[in-house]
């Protein structure tokens, strides 16, 4: 079964969908095959990957109500090796109703272990910030939740909300469920920032990743030409940053902590 990452944070506007598809173009270049499945209704990860989200016909919705295989609607990306589940309206309706079907916190768990999927090491799931039917299925079904943050007031003080979360769903649904807090946009020069990074470092003690990701306008371009990072802008700094993400996670996964 490929190993399952999910990326969410219940505030807006922290890379959360950026780094979904830059982590994912690195661990490709690794040499692992991944699929990214975008289950915001919003669709920026479809849109960043060079899908228009009104001509994708079938989603992770049609997946979740029996409607379609995962295999069966995937698409190749620009980046060989790299999959994508795009995003379409039809996933607004299921997040509403998704609650209904028995067992509904199981169903991406269910699917994501049929060997079909076993040419996958990693599957990434791009989530909805709100907290729903979407959310949980996501991560019950996820082995590492990775929590984007930005090094401000609002968003570590989502941060706590968002890891009591993970706490809930460990409780009842996925108790392996593991997690990981990475500062995202973080600015070297600002004074708050790294003071907000110690005091994050300080409280959650191992749950960080040691890679911070800063601020790059490479990043926003690569996503309105509907490229990863890695292909646009290759030399860039954020892609450094991200390759560097990519090997302490893999090193995590080999010998998790939490």
């Amino acid at each position: 079964m490929p190993y399952v990452i999910a990326l969410w944070h219940q505030k807006g506007g922290v890379a959360k969908t950026t780094t979904a598809i830059s982590l994912a173009a690195c661990l490709v270049e690794k040499h692992h095959e991944t699929l990214v499945i975008d289950l915001d209704v919003q669709a920026n990860l479809t849109t960043g990957l060079g899908a228009d989200p009104s001509k994708v016909r079938y989603s992770a919705a049609d997946v979740l109500m029996g409607n379609a295989s995962l295999l069966s609607i995937s698409r190749e990306t620009s980046l060989p090796g790299l999959d994508l589940v795009g995003a379409n309206a039809s996933l607004l309706t299921v997040a509403r109703y998704l609650h209904v079907r028995e067992n509904y916190e199981y169903l991406l768990r269910e699917t994501f272990a049929q060997p079909s999927l076993t040419h996958y090491d990693f599957i990434v799931l791009d989530c909805p910030p709100q907290v729903g039917p979407m959310t949980i299925a996501a991560l019950t079904a996820a082995n590492l939740v990775i929590a984007p943050t930005q090094c401000e007031y609002f968003s570590v003080q989502a941060l706590r909300q968002t890891l009591d979360l993970v706490e809930l769903v460990r409780h009842k649904t996925n108790p392996t469920l593991a997690y990981r807090i990475l500062v995202t946009m973080f600015d070297l020069r600002g004074t708050l920032h790294s003071r907000l990074l110690e005091q994050l470092r300080a409280h959650f003690a191992g749950g960080l990743f040691n890679t911070t990701i800063g601020f790059d306008s490479k990043l926003r371009e690569s996503q309105l030409a509907g490229k990863p990072v890695t292909l646009h802008s290759p030399a860039s700094r954020s892609v450094q940053q991200y390759r560097q993400l990519a090997e302490e996670m893999l090193a995590y996964v080999q010998q998790p902590i939490f």
